[in-house]
């Protein structure tokens, strides 16, 4: 058995599945039906427990853990586990599908990380998004301060004990954890098309199939560290890409203070998700966190600005479906020259920005998925035509 204590005092009993470990994070929930392989090892879940709204996980396995030809993860969004713990309402013990080669319960215990089965999700849901997120504690309970698991006689009841002392994510720089030492180049393979740009990526907990996404179009990737100093870079550069990440984006500073550097050079920027937030600091707008977040597949989101830069007449808006995850989000307020590009359809927050050049713009969303759906992924190709 295993417990789930919230800093509020509220705790979830449940069967303890994956590794047999205590952990702590911020307790968060996501609303994709699939896909857990890739949330729980992308970086920008760094530091948090995942709580999953589908009532049925683990029942298609884990793939292999297998490097491509350029040395990063084949099947999944980064080389390990950045989830800090798994929460569902019914984890399968058994596995189908012609790509796996693990169970969810084996792949878990391989990193050592918790699970917890037998939880009301929907109820813990809940309480999350009425009471926004927070921090919390898994607890193999032959560990929860000498207590009998069978005096757990309720799977929800008041906790006793120090979880509030629990350290907040969030006020850590998420993104140093996650992100690359020192630069690496990556070439388009012989069996790829160059075409002949060479774009820095800044790796701020970036998702591989973002590196995927660039090599199949033939672009040159340059994945250098959160800090590295774009001012000194020796080399080509026909664009720079911020990427996503964990955390709070005001930790970044060194990051929000190269991007200034490529607007200033007038380099052509694209940010996703954590780079869009990034991307609005340095322009001089403001982020701030949301109460619960959005991390999920199925996101609407309403393009404002069409392709030729004006704004788009009500009637002409395209809305795409959209994967997201992210915890923080860009003021409505932006400086001159920089306009809101997509609004989320469900709660009218800021889901991309642009300049009035065209040269530089970011969105809050996942263009190149994995998981969820693929609507926005001609952003890549749209960021390849502004380089020229």
């Amino acid at each position: 058995m295993a417990t789930l204590l919230l800093q509020d005092g509220t705790a979830f009993k449940g069967e303890s599945f994956g590794a047999a470990v205590d952990s702590d994070g911020e307790v968060v929930f996501s609303t994709g039906m699939t896909g857990y392989p890739e949330s729980m090892t992308d970086p920008s879940f760094r530091g948090q427990i995942l709580v999953m709204t589908y009532p049925l996980v683990g029942n298609y396995g884990v793939p292999s853990m297998e490097l491509n030809e350029w040395g990063f993860s084949k099947n999944f969004e980064s080389e390990e586990i950045h989830v800090r713990g798994l929460i569902v309402a019914q984890v399968s013990e058994g596995y189908s599908h012609h790509n796996a080669t693990s169970s969810l319960q084996n792949w878990m215990e391989h990193f050592e990380i918790p699970g917890i089965t037998g939880i009301d999700t929907r109820m813990l849901t809940k309480k999350l998004r009425e009471e926004g997120v927070m921090l919390g504690r898994i607890v193999q309970d032959d560990k929860r301060h000498g207590e009998p698991a069978e005096s757990m006689t309720s799977p929800v009841r008041q906790a006793q004990g120090d979880v509030l002392s629990i350290d907040d994510p969030n006020v850590r720089n998420l993104v140093a954890e996650v992100s690359i030492d020192k630069a690496v180049t990556y070439q388009p393979s012989k069996g790829m098309t160059s075409v002949g740009k060479t774009i820095v990526a800044y790796d701020c907990g970036m998702k591989r199939n973002i590196i995927r996404s660039f090599l199949k179009r033939g672009v040159t990737v340059v994945r250098v560290p959160w800090d590295y100093d774009l001012s000194n870079h020796q080399g080509k550069i026909d664009g720079v890409f911020i990427s996503n990440g964990p955390g709070n984006p005001k930790t970044c500073d060194k990051t929000i203070a190269n991007i200034r550097t490529s607007i200033g050079k007038g380099i052509p920027t694209f940010g996703i998700c954590l780079g869009n937030q990034l991307m609005a600091l340095a322009a001089g707008g403001d982020t701030y966190k949301l109460p619960y977040g959005h991390r999920g597949m199925n996101q609407p989101c309403v393009e404002l600005i069409c392709t030729d830069g004006s704004v788009c007449e009500p009637h002409k808006r395209k809305c795409i479906i959209t994967s997201q995850n992210h915890g923080f989000a860009v003021s409505d307020k932006l400086p001159s020259g920089w306009d809101v590009w997509f609004r989320n359809a469900n709660d009218g927050t800021v889901e991309g920005i642009r300049h009035e050049s065209g040269k530089f713009f970011a969105v809050q969303f996942h263009p190149e998925a994995t998981p969820g759906p693929e609507d926005a992924n001609y952003l890549f190709d749209d960021f390849l035509k502004m380089m020229g």
